[in-house]
């Protein structure tokens, strides 16, 4: 529902602790990410080195010193804080309010301290793995005092500050439904150089939109997010009465004019005064006049043409949806299904001559699949010029049900509901009963907490947060690389009712709130922001051929016939669950052909979080060791590429 509305190997990044400065002495310090010896996830310590051919890279910074990314802060300065300041808390606030940073931008490490006596701050920056990033300290008087480090990092990724002050001991506060012990931002990646430039040709070619942060342009713009949802219900604009929706009238919401962020049209809800049920409805039933309800799809389609060719002239088309996971909500029959999408499909028709009507927008592909399936003999396909769908796989999408946990099930039936092989068969169903070309759209997919969580001073716990992100990114990979030509995040910060959606914490709302303000990145969003950096302003070239139970790997090439980009990863169920942790050292070697036999050189590979590696290849081959978190190789070799996969059934590239 939801319903309103890295460790590879070969890249293994283990940030090494940072050297902080004099903490007696108030003299200048700084704290510098160093390539030394380095903290592991659990704890341990260990020393990597650089190899050629995809052995293991290292488990140190080093490589990424080297190619310059880093992350620094200066000695603090200080500042007398509120009275009635908690023992020790910390932030990292942004003008923008979504503490997420540019790549080498300044930004503000802030401790606010109310220590008893003087006392000195022992602070660290982690990353998703636990891995210090940074690290110091400095000694704070008693009282009420705001601590303000500069700092600037072109490490990306999510990070997590931690702080405790040395005599009398404390941690930083839980906010809303973030726990105890954290405080977090986002440094966005930097890949110019590493991804090229795509040009577009039509605004509608990018591939991300997202729900839940509608008028937030900073937080779309960071995340690399293209596309959102805009209601036009006839439950929104007609609440009351009929015929009061003027579609000449200045209904746009503001936020759209800039043209920066496209519009999905959202169609389902039938109010009170046109529902035969006598109260609002989800598209349980068919409005009580479809002719009106035509009338009403026509002055949609006019006033959507118009905000296109105004706010949107590079957009080549209006994307329409229907309805909203009717295996929920509709409860009438198959024919009358039809035909509210036939007053739908020639209203909007017979005024927009650039509208895609999509639907029928099931919760799993599957159950979208089952019912163009029953309802292609009835002439749905008539009225329809696209396929939506929500994303959901499994009874509850977590880090314990992973997109692939039933992949490698030996049941045939049970593999089937993996998501991979669902969208697989919904381009099947498209191919054999549908229009050819159909664009496919998923409109909703997101990463809760396992089932039965609750937030909580200790919950979520890192790992989990670790593993959200992975399966945040997955999802989305398997999604594009099985040929769907949009996909959708679910959902900006925590919201009630269902714990642990959010790719943002809300710090306000201990349960979480709907328009959230007060919000700070997991890692999923930063996981999110690396995704679309990488991957939008490519097309499909599909899954790559022969990989071995349990990796998974999928090709794309960026618009304009430009480099290939691959994203990799393995999965184990049998290292990946809430009882005994998602391992983020579990590996298995891959080797991808990037090139063509006897040749040799350098690609591209990009962790999870958007940090970038240059890693040799022989003879044609890149060896890799594959981990839970997924990977991105920038190679140039189409032909090899475009050779090794399977084209999705039915996919038209851009």
């Amino acid at each position: 529902m939801k319903y309103p509305s890295l460790l590879l190997s070969s890249l293994l990044l283990v940030l090494a602790g940072c050297g902080g400065g004099g903490g007696g002495s108030g003299s200048g310090n700084s704290a510098t990410a160093n390539n030394g010896t380095g903290s592991t996830a659990n704890g341990s310590t260990a020393a990597g080195s650089s190899t050629a051919n995809g052995t293991t890279l290292g488990t140190t910074l080093t490589a990424n010193t080297q190619a310059g990314q880093t992350m620094t802060c200066q000695a603090p300065s200080s500042a007398s804080a509120a009275a009635g300041s908690a023992l020790i808390s910390a932030d990292t606030p942004s003008a923008d309010a979504t503490r997420m940073f540019a790549s080498g931008s300044t930004f503000q490490l802030a401790f606010t301290t109310n220590a008893p006596s003087a006392d000195k701050v022992n602070w660290t920056v982690s990353d998703q793995l636990g891995n210090v990033a940074a690290s110091g300290s400095f000694p704070v008087a008693s009282g009420p005092v705001t601590s303000t480090l500069s700092c600037t990092s072109t490490l990306a990724g999510y990070f997590a500050t931690a702080a405790t002050l040395a005599a009398n001991g404390g941690q930083l506060p839980e906010a809303g439904t973030r726990p105890t012990g954290i405080a977090t931002f986002g440094v966005l990646p930097n890949l110019s150089g590493v991804v090229p430039a795509v040009t577009y040709a039509h605004q509608d070619e990018h591939r991300f939109g997202m729900q839940g942060e509608n008028d937030n342009g900073p937080l779309l713009a960071d995340l690399g997010i293209s596309s959102t949802i805009d209601n036009r219900q006839l439950s929104t604009m007609e609440p009351n009465a009929a015929n009061t929706f003027n579609p000449a009238a200045n209904n746009l919401d503001p936020f759209y004019t800039s043209g920066q962020v496209m519009r999905l049209i959202r169609l389902d809800g039938i109010p009170a005064w046109a529902s035969p049920t006598g109260a609002f409805e989800d598209d349980t039933n068919p409005p009580t006049s479809l002719s009106y309800y035509q009338n009403y799809m026509s002055r949609v389609g006019t006033e959507s043409n118009t905000i296109r060719t105004t706010y949107f002239p590079n957009q080549s088309n209006n994307y329409y949806q229907v309805t909203w996971e009717p295996n929920q909500f509709w409860n009438d029959t198959d024919a009358n299904f039809v035909a509210l999408y036939q007053s739908v499909y020639q209203g909007i028709h017979s005024t927009d001559p650039h509208a895609v009507v999509m639907g029928p927008t099931d919760a799993f592909p599957s159950l979208t699949t089952t019912r163009l399936q029953r309802i292609a003999s009835l002439g749905f396909g008539n009225y329809i010029d696209g396929i939506s769908t929500h994303g959901y796989y499994d009874a509850g999408t977590s880090p314990s049900h992973p997109p692939e946990r039933l992949a490698t099930d030996p049941s045939p039936a049970n593999a089937a509901n993996a998501l991979m092989n669902e969208i697989r068969n919904l381009r099947a169903e498209m191919v054999a009963d549908y229009k050819p070309g159909m664009k496919l759209f998923q409109t909703e997919v997101g990463i809760s907490y396992d089932l039965g969580s609750s937030y909580g001073p200790n919950y979520p716990t890192g790992n989990i947060l670790y593993a959200q992100a992975a399966v945040v990114a997955r999802t989305h990979i398997i999604l594009l690389g099985e040929g769907v030509d949009q996909t959708y995040v679910f959902y900006g910060a925590d919201y009630p009712g269902e714990v642990g959606y959010g790719t943002f914490f809300d710090l306000a709302d201990a349960q979480g709130a709907f328009g959230a303000t007060n919000i700070s990145p997991k890692p999923a969003a930063m996981a999110v922001s690396a995704l679309t950096h990488v991957l939008d302003g490519t097309n499909t070239l599909g899954p790559v051929n022969g990989t071995p139970s349990g990796v998974y790997a999928y090709s794309f090439q960026q618009l304009g016939n430009g480099s290939v980009i691959t994203a990799l990863w393995t999965h184990n169920n049998n290292v990946w669950s809430a009882s005994t942790g998602f391992s983020a050292t579990y590996s298995v070697p891959y080797s991808l052909a990037v090139d063509a036999p006897g040749t040799s050189g350098t690609v591209k590979v990009i962790d999870m979080m958007g940090n970038p590696l240059s890693m040799s290849y022989t003879n044609g081959t890149l060896t890799l060791n594959l981990t839970e978190a997924p990977v991105y190789v920038v190679s140039n070799n189409a032909t090899v590429a475009k050779a090794n996969v399977t084209t999705p059934a039915g996919y038209v590239a851009n």
